[in-house]
């Protein structure tokens, strides 16, 4: 009998859940908040109160499993540390393509002349000497570098001497981007590049805190960790390439939902804290986005589930839309803290601070909103941001430390950064005050809506006396946002709308009405042809109104709040490798294999050198990422032309995968 850990660490509960192979059920589960200052305290208290459960002792458990939406998170906030690109054989208007730039977000680059051509010849020598002066400048303000190479993937020579000489000269992680895609898009690689480089530390800091309490309990079982489609890597892996686990939380979630429901096609909706992510079961698995995972804006090389996320979730940050006569409201795509919870831990200040606002009587603009120190690397600020932060000490109200104008955009620079957190009103505060939560401070939730409600629309209204009725108009907001993120999904997964944006067409009137069942001389019926499974610890507070404004049969597992742990658990580990074969000219076939490329005079024989490189890459990725009892498989992709009634050899595109059930501890007795 094998017992198996999940855990999965969201930005507000980290979840664990204790699983029974054999008798395949759920027989321990447990969630505790996420302390970020700590990762390691929420994990323990959740997996210490899932073992108690579950009446097992540490030494029965055979593999500890680990998703997290903390990744995911950080890119659609625009947050992660600080980091160096260096960007080799590109020119100035390369950095413009892909969302790179914007990716960037002001951190450095360093543009070096150097990469190969399409054939895998290269174009220029890599200076080595003017790279090490660079990275040595700027390794005291970055937590690491991302390297990108034109044409890297037809020759990684440059992208491996410049990570070997930045390690050298700098101690600091180094990402390349060949080994994170295949793909030629050089701006998109360099891209995918830059934010696996960003969020090295964070995923670090989640699986050594993982490790630190698996070690106090005395679990030596193998630690495994979900990647963006659902399988599952080693932990020593995933510190390397930490790109892998955007849309692990969601990928889990799916897992966990056929896992759970039985159901075979169904749109899974997943609300966490931050983020809403809705995808499609269909014939019982989950669909593969071919262009690469999405996520914040960011289009990436990594390969994940074809996940929409959305910045929508509990902990969402309320916004009061003040332009035109009534006003409105929007949620997201932020998270706060909410001041129920922060007052938890801080009530004393939290309440102090809301009724000395209640008792203006002018609304000051920061009332109800208050700011949270994080630590972290600090490298790279100027001097207002620095002078800003060093008077951040501990939590406090947002005003106290923001002396001028200037100052509040010092502090969005810290938000993106993640050295501070703002707390606020949200989605799960409202919740408190219509009675539908109780777990935190209810009270200073009701006050800090009272607040929020006194601000004036254009009318010169306030938008709400009764913070009852501003906590309902929230709740509605989460609603019709949801339902516009699932009727997305539905309208983009379809197929039968051609380039219709499905953003337009989730919010084109005709379907507006046809959700609210028009009848006049035209009849208008709208709904989903799916279930929608609902999962997420909130979900059975909000879904209940989503599926009935999408006319839609809702699915509410048992479980589903921990439904991302359970999928952590029921994976397999899965190695995908690529390699290319290519005809400079008649005769000549090269193969471009791991170690370096070889010339060929007959196309099957390249191809066949590189399925067995290919194999053998899949086989050792696979083992490296934990994997046991493991089989191989190969495709290739050729491309031909004809000419003259001949055809002729392109290019052949050959993909490796290695997959297999994790290992276990103690195989022997189970």
């Amino acid at each position: 009998m094998a017992y198996f850990l999940g855990v999965d660490t969201g930005g507000t509960y980290t979840d664990a859940v204790i699983l029974d192979e054999g008798a395949n059920q759920v027989i321990g589960s447990a969630k505790s908040l996420t302390t970020r200052g700590d990762l390691s305290l929420g994990i323990g208290r959740a997996v210490d109160a899932a073992l108690a459960q579950s009446g097992l002792g540490a030494g029965d458990i055979a593999m500890v499993s680990l998703s997290t939406t903390l990744a995911t998170n950080a890119l659609v906030e625009g947050q992660g540390g600080r980091v160096a690109l260096v960007f080799i054989g590109f020119d100035a208007a390369d950095l413009e393509r892909g969302g790179l730039t914007e990716a960037l977000g002001g951190d450095p680059v360093i543009r070096l002349a150097g990469g190969h051509e399409h054939s895998g010849a290269e174009t220029a020598p890599l200076d080595l000497a003017a790279l090490e002066a660079e990275v040595r400048r700027l390794a005291p303000d970055v937590m690491g570098f991302a390297v990108a190479a034109r044409f890297a993937t037809r020759n990684a020579a440059h992208e491996v001497a410049a990570r070997a000489a930045i390690r050298a000269a700098t101690g600091r992680p180094v990402t390349c981007s060949h080994e994170l895609s295949a793909g030629l898009n050089g701006p998109k690689r360099a891209l995918t590049a830059v934010l696996n480089a960003r969020l090295i530390g964070m995923i670090d800091r989640l699986v050594t805190a993982c490790e630190v309490h698996l070690t106090r309990l005395g679990i030596a079982a193998p630690l495994m960790v979900v990647r963006g489609d659902g399988a599952l890597i080693s932990a020593a892996m995933v510190r390397e390439r930490p790109i892998e686990t955007i849309l692990s939380g969601p990928a889990a979630s799916i897992v966990g939902a056929r896992w759970l429901t039985g159901e075979a096609d169904a749109l899974v909706s997943d609300i966490g804290g931050t983020t809403t992510d809705v995808a499609l079961l269909r014939d019982g698995l989950p669909e593969i986005d071919p262009e690469g995972a999405r996520v914040g804006g960011f289009r990436t090389m990594v390969e994940a589930v074809a996940m929409r996320t959305t910045g929508l979730g509990g902990d969402s940050e309320a916004h009061l839309i003040q332009s035109g006569l009534e006003g409105g409201l929007r949620l997201g795509p932020r998270r706060l803290v909410p001041v129920s919870l922060l007052a938890v831990d801080h009530g004393a200040m939290v309440h102090e601070a809301l009724d000395r606002a209640l008792s203006a009587t002018v609304a000051g603009e920061f009332d109800g909103r208050f700011v949270i120190p994080m630590g972290g690397n600090a490298g790279g600020l100027n001097a207002r941001e620095a002078a800003l932060l060093a008077r951040i000490d501990a939590p406090m109200p947002l005003a106290r430390p923001i002396t001028s104008r200037l100052e509040v955009a010092a502090m969005d620079r810290l938000v993106a950064r993640g050295l501070v957190m703002i707390a606020g009103v949200t989605p799960s505060d409202a919740s408190h005050v219509l009675g539908r939560l109780n777990s935190w401070d209810a009270g200073a939730a009701r006050k800090a809506l009272t607040l929020m409600g006194r601000r004036r629309t254009g009318r010169g209204e306030r938008f709400a006396t009764d913070p009852a009725d501003l906590a309902q108009r929230i709740i509605d907001q989460l609603t019709a946002q949801t339902v516009d993120c699932l009727l997305e999904a539905a309208f983009a997964e379809d197929g039968a709308f051609g380039d219709e944006a499905p953003e337009g067409l989730a919010r084109h009137l005709l379907a507006r009405r046809g959700l609210t069942r028009h009848r006049g001389v035209v009849q208008i019926d709208l709904a989903l042809g799916v279930p929608v499974i609902g999962l997420g610890a909130s979900a059975p507070s909000y879904y209940g109104a989503v599926g009935e404004r999408l006319g839609a049969r809702m699915v509410l597992p048992a479980h589903a709040g921990v439904a991302n742990a359970i999928g952590a658990v029921v994976g397999q580990v899965r190695q995908r490798v690529s390699g290319l074969v290519s005809s400079p000219g008649e005769g000549r076939f090269v193969a471009h294999l791991p170690e370096g490329n070889r010339l060929f005079s007959d196309a099957e024989t390249a191809l066949a050198a590189l399925e067995t490189a290919l194999a053998a890459a899949a086989r050792a990725r696979a083992e490296q990422a934990g994997a046991a009892d493991m089989g191989v498989t190969l495709t290739r992709e050729i491309r031909e032309a004809e000419v003259e009634g001949q055809r002729m050899f392109i290019e052949a595109m050959v993909t490796a995968t290695a997959a297999g059930r994790p290992r276990v501890a103690h195989a022997a007795a189970i």
